[in-house]
């Protein structure tokens, strides 16, 4: 978090250092060197202190690490308490107030966040709203938006990184069980678990480790998941842990969490990373039952396809319409003392066929190329080259050994080639191969839910120095996710209802149109609305239950709102500068 203001860059307390990021050039504060024992080398163990001011160079803007390493005595006063725009955005606003309400979310921030409630929530709509979260940037959206905040007051970006510090652990663990006690307990539900990473910018944060990250680069990361409720449409709750942990041994902890909510009748809807021994047998143990892709192509479910391949394809009977696919079900153990027989949903998508050939053929010729690169090397491919081509070697076994050539292997690749087009589900409920589809399919809604968090939150990274800052902004971002799903939600519902499927109904589209809705201030120092409600923002409404009317009434009372503010606050100086006469 940036401090609002500028300093001069350090000459000494250290060695100085400035590396330039996609255009940005941040500054590094070096505190020591530590040996590593796997490079063999000692490394620099550097902090970020904030980012240099590319017009005068000699200048930057710290963030809150400057702070613990330099004297806060250097830095110049802080920007505060702007006035308000004379043009203000609503439209957005108003929706995201309607759903905030509706899920009484305002009652639960404000009971557990106390006098920063508004704060809160105006940090989640701007996260929403900019598809940002980055909190130097926010003090600009408050100056020309409606807000939650008492007397709808604009903080400073240095208020905003208190703020991000003060709340605790408690007040986080109290929203989540109040918010998972008022979700639905009585019926089975299928909650669909996904996670991602988060790589973190800099920072002395201890959840961030070395990692794989989802692009399968070795980063700095900390892991992000969320429990997404497929029946009613819902985020349930959000874990955040080490970089280092993979997401399989992450689930079992997330399975005993969803029991500790209350949640008893639960199916699980997964992806093929959660596929393993280890998850079946704890998923079995606890009473969950199971909808997952399975991993690649694995001896059983490949041998499955086959034997059943020219059997189904071309029924209609098997035919689901919805997805443009033919799926067929049997039963089998899922592995060697697997003591339950498991449903097998194998599905054949003639679309999907040419293009699996076509990836997996460029991977052949990429592999052979690769090869043919490598003859004469002292070099012995394995893994999936042993798999795909017989390798020829020179004085194979002697210390001279050279690679000479690598040989398809017709069969093996040929036997793939057959296998092109189909997929397979895993369920451990009896269902039809359409069920299970349909279950799976609703993992859409909650990957849905995770773009919204990493691309249109703002959250692919956080830019925050200490895991207090880092555990609260994930909080909000959660909050943040609630309110757009349920925006993505009803959005969806309103399409389905239309005759011609509108271009502007997608959430980001919806929100930039509701932006236009604005309230200027007039020669009265009143606010109103600048224009009447356009057809396609009507549509949007409707969406939400809201009306040009209803507009209308919200702006009314907001104007009113805002010039008892502003008479106030002018009634308030005027007594301060009387009494400083006096």
């Amino acid at each position: 978090m940036y401090l609002g203001c500028r300093v001069k860059i350090p000459t000494n307390g250290g060695n100085i250092t400035v590396k330039t990021i996609n255009g940005t050039s941040y500054v590094y504060l070096e505190r020591g060197r530590v040996y590593s024992s796997e490079k063999k080398y000692n490394s620099a163990k550097r902090t970020c202190i904030g980012k240099r001011d590319n017009e005068q160079k000699e200048f930057m803007f710290p963030n809150e690490k400057f702070l613990k390493f330099f004297p806060r005595e250097l830095l110049p006063s802080e920007k505060d308490g702007r006035i308000r725009s004379g043009c203000l955005h609503v439209g957005a606003y108003f929706v995201i107030r309607k759903i905030i309400s509706d899920y009484k979310l305002d009652e639960m921030i404000a009971r557990i966040i106390g006098r920063d409630a508004g704060l809160f929530l105006d940090l989640a709509a701007y996260s929403i709203i900019t598809e940002d979260n980055a909190g130097q940037y926010y003090p600009d959206y408050a100056y020309n938006h409606a807000l939650f905040t008492d007397d709808m007051k604009v903080y400073s970006d240095s208020k905003v990184s208190d703020f991000l510090r003060d709340v605790t652990i408690d007040q986080r663990i109290r929203f989540l069980n109040e918010w998972n006690a008022k979700r639905d307990h009585r019926e089975k539900i299928y909650i669909s678990y996904d996670s991602t990473n988060k790589k973190s910018q800099a920072g002395e944060i201890d959840m961030v480790e070395l990692g794989h990250s989802k692009d399968g680069l070795e980063e700095e990361i900390f892991n992000y998941a969320i429990a997404y409720d497929r029946n009613n449409r819902e985020p349930l709750f959000y874990e955040s842990y080490p970089g280092s942990i993979v997401d399989i041994s992450q689930l079992q902890h997330t399975l005993k969490k969803a029991k500790s909510y209350g949640y008893e009748h639960v199916g699980f809807i997964l992806d093929r990373g959660y596929f393993c021994k280890e998850n079946i047998s704890f998923m079995d143990e606890s009473g969950y039952d199971f909808v997952i892709m399975v991993k690649g192509m694995k001896k059983l479910v490949s041998e499955l396809v086959l034997d059943v391949q020219g059997t189904f394809e071309n029924d209609r009977r098997n035919s689901i319409r919805a997805f443009k696919v033919s799926g067929t079900t049997v039963k089998r153990n899922l592995y060697a003392g697997d003591r339950k027989e498991r449903y097998f949903h194998i599905y054949y998508d003639d679309g999907r066929k040419a293009t699996d050939r076509e990836r997996f053929e460029d991977k052949i010729d990429r592999m052979g190329k690769k090869l043919h690169d490598l003859m004469g090397d002292p070099i012995r491919p394995g893994g999936e080259y042993r798999k795909y081509f017989d390798l020829v070697f020179w004085h194979e076994g002697l210390e001279d050994e050279r690679f000479m050539s690598g040989i398809e292997r017709a069969e093996v690749i040929n036997r793939e080639i057959r296998l092109c087009g189909y997929f397979v589900i895993v369920t451990s409920a009896k269902m039809t191969a359409e069920e299970a589809l349909i279950l799976y399919k609703s993992r859409d809604d909650s990957e849905k839910t995770f773009r919204g968090d990493k691309s249109y939150l703002g959250a692919h990274c956080e830019r925050v120095y200490s895991i207090e800052s880092t555990d609260t902004k994930i909080f909000i971002g959660f909050v943040a996710t609630i309110i757009r799903n349920k925006i993505y939600t009803l959005l969806k519902e309103e399409v389905a209802r239309l005759d011609k499927k509108p271009n502007f109904m997608t959430v980001p589209a919806a929100l930039k149109e509701l932006e236009k809705i604005e309230m200027l201030k007039g020669a009265d120092n009143e606010y109103n609305l600048d224009y009447a409600i356009t057809a396609t923002q009507k549509t949007i409404l409707n969406a939400f239950g809201m009306t040009a009317d209803n507009i209308h009434r919200q702006a009314s009372v907001l104007g009113s709102d805002l010039k008892r503010i502003e008479t106030e606050a002018f009634e308030k100086q005027a007594a301060s500068q009387t009494e400083g006469r006096e």
